[in-house]
């Protein structure tokens, strides 16, 4: 199969799922060498209140695929450059870390820890729902005695290495440059929406739908927002070697288990990016139905942005067989 013939397929798949009722809109992306860049709009971008239109350049809260987009490109650049030691503890910035007990397990915790998902920290919880002080909440991320399990996905694994890009830089993520094409907000009449929030009492279009994040003001495992092509262009970076330094780039690609390599995963059977990519490719996605893959094997990227939690998350959008079925149509 072409090029075309593939996108066309993938875009038959979407456009199917958005005509089912299924999603209410996606943009569909791929950066290719044989056809370049081809993005297409299906669907709306807002059904309620009022409807919207989606288009090729619409803003989607990227959600967790700020953590691959954002956080960690820039953590291990620092490593790359000797300002960070990735098998050093996270205290070596985080200082107050657990601070009144010295022994605490969490003192041990290394950057490479949070980058490969292996801390130990439960995946998510409510911070949000602990105040309303971004200064207090973080406080109470960096003191509190969480317990130890398992190595699981872990959100709070990226709050704390997005902490440690705010002490490095002395300031706020929100006030740190995203890059170019991706922002911390959005224009609303540029925005897809995402979801009812009943904590803000409102839709939420343009601003972020991450609990936690909201709360923190800016946080590393979400927030970001940006467009297909914003999302091409960072993977066509990787892909040629300017958007990160060599080393970063290969631990990006360097697996650490059955399923992660530093802050991405990649392929196994049954992954977010189907069966028919090699085995080079990584890809990362977002709980607002957002996702990104990258081939080096192939040097194609492709991107499928959906606003499948507008108006609500408790509706079954198949987002998971989606993805898949799209990964597996661009890469025959």
């Amino acid at each position: 199969m072409t090029g075309d013939e593939r996108f066309a397929e993938a875009s038959r798949l979407v456009a199917n799922w958005v005509d089912g009722g299924r999603i209410p809109g996606a943009v569909l992306g791929v950066l290719d060498a044989e056809t370049g860049v081809t993005t297409r709009a299906f669907g709306l971008a807002q059904r309620l209140p009022g409807e919207r239109p989606m288009t090729t350049d619409t803003w989607f809260d990227l959600a967790s695929v700020t953590k691959v987009v954002f956080t960690t490109p820039r953590i291990l650049d620092a490593a790359s450059s000797g300002i960070l030691d990735l098998d050093a503890p996270v205290t070596q910035v985080l200082t107050e870390l657990r601070q009144f007990d010295p022994d605490a397990w969490q003192r041990r915790i290394t950057l490479r820890d949070c980058l490969t998902h292996s801390s130990g920290l439960p995946a998510t919880f409510p911070v949000y729902t602990y105040g309303t002080d971004p200064d207090q909440l973080r406080a109470f991320v960096i003191q509190r005695d969480w317990p130890h399990g398992d190595p699981v996905y872990s959100d709070l694994n990226y709050m704390l290495l997005g902490f440690v890009l705010e002490r490095l830089a002395d300031a706020r993520i929100r006030d740190l440059d995203p890059g170019a094409g991706f922002a911390w907000s959005a224009d609303p009449a540029e925005a897809a929406a995402t979801e009812y929030c009943p904590w803000r009492r409102g839709m939420l279009v343009g601003t972020v739908h991450d609990e936690n994040a909201a709360a923190l003001q800016g946080a590393g495992h979400a927030g970001l927002f940006g467009t297909a092509a914003s999302l091409l262009a960072f993977a066509g970076g990787l892909l040629d070697g300017s958007g990160a330094t060599p080393e970063a780039i290969a631990l990006m690609r360097t697996a650490v288990g059955p399923r992660r390599t530093y802050g991405w995963e990649h392929t196994y059977e049954g992954w977010s990016g189907g069966e028919t990519c090699s085995d080079q490719t990584i890809g990362h996605s977002g709980f607002t139905g957002t996702g990104i893959w990258i081939d080096f094997g192939s040097g194609r990227a492709w991107t499928l942005l959906t606003n499948r939690v507008h108006p609500t998350r408790w509706s079954d959008s198949g987002i998971i067989e989606l993805r898949r079925l799209v990964g597996d149509a661009l890469n025959r």
